[in-house]
């Protein structure tokens, strides 16, 4: 009874150590292993068989990225101002060895060496360069701790500033400051305004008189064209007038020299006929008669003729 007993017993501490001797690591974790109190091993994700009382797991390390807040630390600027600044730190464990045997605790070297690095940093800025300084103080952060946690197996993928928190009365005075640049930039903004309407209402103004001069071109260039034609047509109906009048004319000339073929050659009657024409060119108010001296000479022996012919 006492040989099965002991028997089972064996059994058991076998079971035991077999399935104790099986190591099951999960995704985006790592196990260092010590042998006889040294390091021997990094079980990497799956499982593996290690040996009963040599084998000894020292640590389970995660390699997922990581989020390490820092508490709100009183830091003094170049210009002795106290504010408050807390940091969030994004890392990740690069070399598990490293960071089980190089440090006791890699989370507070990192946090150490960044609250002492943060303000030496803003140390030697002013309140104004911190404030719109962020981004130039988490990369000096970065550059900084990242090299010291090297040491450690770790890599700083981002340090970031969650806040910046002045005094009291140094953050009434900067609301004040801020009221009185909006009330600034709203003067500005209703004085560009103002000028803005001021130019358009003159371009305006000008392009109206631009268009009443042109319409005013147009109008006195059809006055003119139409005084032209007003012109043309009265001197085209003088011309017609004269035409009439000469046409008139040639065709009274034209009477009288088929009259004296009529009534022969005699010189006195042509004589008769040319003082007849003469008076009806002299009746006509648009005529001029140009006369030559021997003409004049001549009239009154014509016109002695003419008597004579009518008695």
């Amino acid at each position: 009874m006492i040989g099965k007993i002991l028997i089972i017993f064996l059994l058991a501490v076998v079971i035991v150590m077999i399935l104790s001797s099986i190591k099951v690591v999960n995704t985006g974790y790592v196990y260092v292993i010590e042998r006889f109190g040294q390091f021997h091993r990094i079980l990497q994700p799956g499982w593996h068989l290690t040996i009963p009382f040599a084998d000894y797991v020292r640590r389970k390390v995660s390699t997922k990225q990581q989020i390490l807040d820092i508490q709100p630390q009183t830091v003094i600027t170049q210009d002795n101002v106290n504010i408050s600044i807390d940091n969030v730190i994004f890392y990740k464990i690069l070399n598990p060895k490293d960071a089980v045997y190089n440090i006791e605790d890699f989370k507070s070297g990192i946090v150490y060496s960044t609250i002492t690095n943060m303000r030496n940093i803003v140390g030697d800025m002013s309140l104004d360069e911190v404030l719109s300084g962020r981004d130039k103080i988490n990369n000096k952060l970065l550059n900084i701790v990242d090299e010291i946690t090297d040491a450690y197996g770790i890599k700083l993928l981002s340090v970031e500033i969650k806040n910046i928190l002045p005094p009291a009365e140094i953050q009434q005075a900067m609301e004040k400051q801020m009221k009185a640049e909006r009330d600034k930039r709203a003067v500005i903004l209703q004085a560009e305004g103002e000028k803005q309407s001021k130019i358009a209402r003159a371009e305006g103004e000008k392009q109206a008189m631009i268009l009443s001069a042109e319409a005013e071109k147009e109008a006195n260039i059809r006055h003119a064209e139409g005084l032209k034609q007003s012109q043309l047509l009265e001197a085209q109906g003088k011309a017609d007038a004269i035409k009439a009048i000469a046409d008139a004319e040639s065709e009274a000339v034209r009477r009288v020299n088929a009259a004296i073929i009529e009534s022969g050659t005699d010189e006195r009657v042509i004589a008769l006929k040319q003082v007849e024409a003469l008076k009806e060119m002299a009746n006509n108010p648009a005529n001029k008669l140009i006369l030559p001296n021997e003409t004049l000479s001549s009239l009154g022996s014509i016109a002695a003729i003419a008597e004579t012919l009518k008695k």
